[in-house]
């Protein structure tokens, strides 16, 4: 039996559509769903279309008609692109109180000159915060957080204690060519709809503590609670991604698979179920609210 928590709280699905969904977004879909079934949560469903090169029109669309065609429901829904203003106004805010500043290195010299954490990625050591700022000059835009130590509770994997400034450093909000970055776009969103659970996979993970640290600067006091869930992997062990062509869900459906052979295909992959026999979305819904 499903226990509801009795304070009422927003969840989000938050696609790019940048390419067709695939096993790994059902999984994650499953798992906001099962979240909002479980602490009675409404679901917003968000189009992140802040990389405007990317973005497709027909990848927006495939969006909607693929989940309606799993037979998914939600309570809201918003484009990013629709709503740049009040990214603008978030990046003035923070212009005000001295938090950001232009950037010029360039990839090769950020590459050369700044160590790596172990997820591959650069840990920015602030060339560029006490430079001269000539905003005439190629530039991205980047916050500067505070050297402080984020203490957050994953809903499944437990306590995490990790310090921004020693992960990553200060990182860009705004690019070279003047898009929103998926760290800033989506802080922004989180605070603007109201969502209070942020259910996602745990390639995300790494993310949390400089989301935390940016919504703070933001003025949000009391963070979302998170969740991580587990990752599909292909066969060489690699996360599915629309950069490396996944399998479609869109090729599926043309395929005629039926939506309840693949939920139960997605469950058995991601090792919720033994078998990979079809299975209706509550009854999977109602699985996965059993594991966490």
């Amino acid at each position: 039996m499903v226990i509801f928590h009795p304070v009422k709280g927003k969840t989000r699905f938050a696609p790019s559509p940048t390419g067709y969904l695939h096993e790994g977004h059902l999984l994650s879909a499953l798992y906001v769903w099962a979240s909002a079934r479980k602490w009675n949560l409404d679901v917003h469903l968000r189009i992140e279309d802040h990389d405007q090169e990317r973005a497709r029109p027909q990848h927006v669309q495939a969006i909607y008609e693929d989940l309606e065609w799993l037979g998914f429901t939600w309570q809201s829904e918003s484009v990013q692109s629709r709503h740049f203003d009040r990214f603008q106004k978030k990046l003035e805010d923070l212009q005000e109180k001295k938090l950001v500043y232009p950037c010029y290195c360039s990839r090769k010299e950020l590459d050369a000159e700044n160590p790596k954490n172990e997820f591959g990625e650069i840990i920015y050591q602030g060339k560029c915060f006490l430079g001269a700022r000539d905003f005439s000059l190629p530039h991205n835009l980047r916050v500067h957080i505070p050297d402080k130590v984020i203490r957050w509770q994953d809903l499944r994997l437990g306590i995490f204690e990790e310090n921004p400034k020693l992960q990553c450093g200060d990182f860009p909000i705004r690019d070279r060519i003047g898009q929103w970055t998926y760290q800033f776009a989506v802080c922004v969103d989180d605070i603007e709809e109201g969502i209070t659970h942020i259910i996602r996979g745990e390639d995300i993970r790494n993310s949390t503590a400089r989301q935390i640290a940016l919504m703070e600067l933001m003025g949000r006091e009391t963070p979302p609670k998170y969740l991580h869930h587990p990752l599909i992997v292909d066969d060489s062990g690699k996360k599915l991604s629309k950069r490396e062509k996944a399998h479609s869900i869109r090729q599926d459906r043309e395929a005629g698979i039926s939506p309840q052979e693949l939920l139960g295909r997605v469950l058995f992959k991601a090792g919720i179920r033994g078998v990979p026999s079809p299975i209706d979305l509550d009854e999977a819904l109602d699985l996965i609210c059993l594991i966490f």
